[in-house]
């Protein structure tokens, strides 16, 4: 027999994870910005990520469940489609959204730490700038000349099927940003620093004049603020 709670749950559009198996690899980039030295080696356990960011339509369950306001720019027509990343969500949007899909789920979904997201954006690959093999964006003039988000596609997926790890919206991390964290990062399973005014944000933007962001590239943003370019992909453990 199927429960109220069962079938409440069954009318989620649930993201779609896969697992992401643990390993060790080299995090940062010698040469590059400061804040992405020095490298280091950093081993993690396995984890699952969300093959998408969250989308408009799963976002706005959680608006019409809990009464709470929609995003800033949801009026707007090029950021509205119901499959788009939902965008101008701030660091404690995406973590109550998470906290909301494990009160409704039973699954404890979180945002990734850095070292986290670096690796899933990897794919597999042992290094390099790109989630995909060489220098091109697979989606090519599509991406480069974005004037808003695009529906993340399989086209762009890495080895993992991750889609839009470099590019389309900022994604927010659990961390707290710190440009010299680097030099005194654990090698288990950094979280980042201990506390700090930004939380950290990998991937690309498609708000930039260059949307395409390497691997490496650290971002960050204070946690109240909403941006046209800042969404968020859900991560639980293994």
């Amino acid at each position: 027999m199927t429960t109220p709670a069962t079938t409440a749950h069954s009318t989620l559009d649930l993201p779609q994870l896969v697992t992401i198996p643990g390993g060790t690899f080299v995090m940062g980039k010698a040469g590059s910005a400061p804040d992405e030295s020095p490298p280091h080696r950093v081993t993690l356990a396995g984890f699952r990520a969300a093959i998408s960011p969250v989308t408009n339509a799963q976002y706005l369950a959680y608006v019409v469940e809990t009464g709470i306001a929609p995003p800033p720019f949801a009026h707007e027509e090029r950021f509205a489609a119901p499959g788009l990343p939902v965008v101008g969500i701030s660091w404690f949007d995406a973590s109550a959204y998470c906290a909301w899909l494990e009160s409704r789920t039973g699954t404890a979904y979180r945002l990734p730490t850095e070292a986290e997201r670096e690796f899933a954006a990897l794919g597999g690959l042992t290094g390099g700038d790109w989630p995909w093999s060489g220098a091109q964006h697979p989606l090519g003039e599509a991406v480069l000349a974005a004037s808003a988000p695009h529906p993340p596609s399989k086209g762009c997926a890495n080895g993992y099927g991750l889609r839009c790890m470099a590019d389309n919206v900022h994604e927010w991390c659990s961390d707290w940003y710190s440009a010299t964290y680097y030099a005194e990062s654990p090698i288990e399973s950094p979280t980042g620093a201990d506390g700090g005014k930004r939380r950290a944000s990998r991937g690309g933007s498609w708000r930039h004049r260059i949307p395409v962001t390497r691997i490496n590239a650290r971002s960050s943003l204070a946690p109240e603020f909403r941006y046209a370019d800042f969404g968020f992909r859900v991560y639980a453990n293994a």
